[in-house]
């Protein structure tokens, strides 16, 4: 059985924030046993899998990618919404666009260290609209 739902979350600063609670909150009653697609549906913003206990990995993240890819590049050429506009682009596909996750025992199978994280490249908060795609 597939089933899917769309959610908002609310709008979020730049950088990286761990959204598990929103997604598992939206899902309500899980399967015993499946997976969890999630996708997000925006160009500037991705999704990812890492570190939920220190806060310093999400600034340790915003940083690493600032640094490899600058706002301040003089030979991008899409910049219609701003200095920010074309290195979200490139930021948000570096990270990637879903991430699946093992459901067991009614539960997103997690390790015990892992969150999901919206990782939010613009500079002005958006609304961003995620896909939950529970198979079972």
């Amino acid at each position: 059985m597939i089933e899917q739902i769309e959610i908002e979350l609310p709008k979020l600063s730049r950088g990286f924030h761990i959204i598990t609670h929103y997604i598992a909150d939206a899902l309500g009653v899980k399967p015993d046993i499946g997976l969890l697609n999630v996708h997000i549906l925006h160009t500037s913003a991705g999704l990812t899998i890492n570190e939920n206990a220190d806060p310093s990995v999400l600034v340790d993240f915003e940083s690493f990618l600032n640094h490899i890819v600058p706002e301040q590049m003089p030979f991008v050429t899409h910049d219609m919404e701003g200095v920010d506009d074309m290195p979200a682009h490139i930021k948000a596909s570096l990270v990637g666009s879903s991430v699946t996750i093992p459901i067991k025992n009614r539960r997103l199978h997690l390790g015990i260290w892992q969150g999901i994280y919206l990782c939010e490249f613009r500079d002005r908060p958006h609304r961003r609209n995620l896909v939950l795609t529970v198979y079972s």
